[in-house]
């Protein structure tokens, strides 16, 4: 499933950690606390579960948009709309 996995976490640590297990997870980081790519069910619920026990709910957030693929594609990206050095081709591929 396609997801966009967005947070504000105050705490560095934990905001690392999250970053970490969206990569490990299959994400790709499109900006820095923005996330993006395709990820299977099983391992999406997996990142909720693990950013939900980290985050403090009272000062931090963690959005996980999915979208189709028809959907996804139909994304204007303007600008700087993701960092362009950390996108690898898989991931431009979905904009295509």
């Amino acid at each position: 499933m396609l997801v966009w996995c967005i947070y504000d976490i105050v705490e560095d640590k934990v905001r690392k950690k999250i970053s970490d297990k969206a990569i490990e997870q299959g994400l790709y980081r499109v900006q820095k606390s923005v996330f993006a790519g395709n990820i299977d069910s099983n391992l999406l619920d997996e990142l909720v579960v693990y950013s939900d026990d980290l985050i403090n709910p009272d000062d931090d957030s963690v959005y996980i948009f999915p979208m189709c693929q028809e959907d996804f594609k139909k994304i204007e990206l303007l600008g700087q709309a993701f960092n362009k050095a950390k996108v690898n081709d898989e991931l431009q591929s979905l904009f295509n």
